[in-house]
């Protein structure tokens, strides 16, 4: 399976967007990674100052964290038939005073929709971090982070995969949630295996 044309387009566009180019203070500089046969969709906030100055998302200490999360290896997580990624923000949206900025609100709406229909065989979205759940959940969405992962069985059944950011920073506040590594994470592992084991 190869990209059409016009979904060539769609992806060159959204590699050279410049919408918000006024706003952004490092600059634009959009991020992500599609694959027509992705399996697995990684929908977070927005790339960081790392992935910004690299051109590459999750290769930082929060991407390591995240592929133990998920079971897999550095070879398996890269491959973009397994694990496409798109952020809602494609760009760097800098830095605030307790982390990075939201991502821009002009960019969601332009480009998840149109990139996420190049890719019909996912089997899964993975919904990292609030922005992330509260775009894609709607009404699923249960107010915060936490009580959306406390739904995450009711939104698996639905395709969804609630995480919060893997962030080195949000340790202490995972200590608090003792089913998410007791519960969450050996399910997500084992229905990561089973997607890449399957033929698309």
């Amino acid at each position: 399976m190869l990209w059409t044309n016009s979904e060539k387009d769609i992806i060159a566009h959204a590699s050279s967007c410049r919408v918000c180019a006024d706003k952004l203070p490092a600059g634009p500089k959009p991020i992500f990674s599609l694959h027509p046969q992705a399996k697995v969709a990684l929908l977070s906030q927005a790339p960081g100052r790392i992935a910004h100055e690299s051109g590459e998302a999750w290769k930082d200490p929060g991407g390591r964290r995240l592929r133990a999360w998920l079971g897999v290896s550095d070879e398996s997580f890269f491959d973009p038939r397994n694990f496409a990624v798109l952020p809602l923000g494609l760009c760097y949206p800098g830095r605030g005073k307790s982390g990075d900025l939201p991502p821009r609100p002009e960019c969601a709406p332009l480009w998840q929709s149109r990139l996420l229909s190049l890719m019909p065989t996912l089997k899964l979205k993975i919904l990292i971090g609030g922005h992330a759940m509260r775009h894609h959940l709607g009404k699923h969405y249960g107010g915060s982070v936490t009580n959306t992962l406390k739904s995450w069985e009711k939104l698996s059944s639905l395709g969804y995969w609630p995480l919060p950011h893997p962030s080195p920073r949000n340790r202490a506040w995972l200590v608090k949630l003792p089913f998410f590594e007791r519960e969450i994470l050996p399910a997500l592992k084992t229905c990561i295996k089973e997607l890449l084991e399957q033929q698309v």
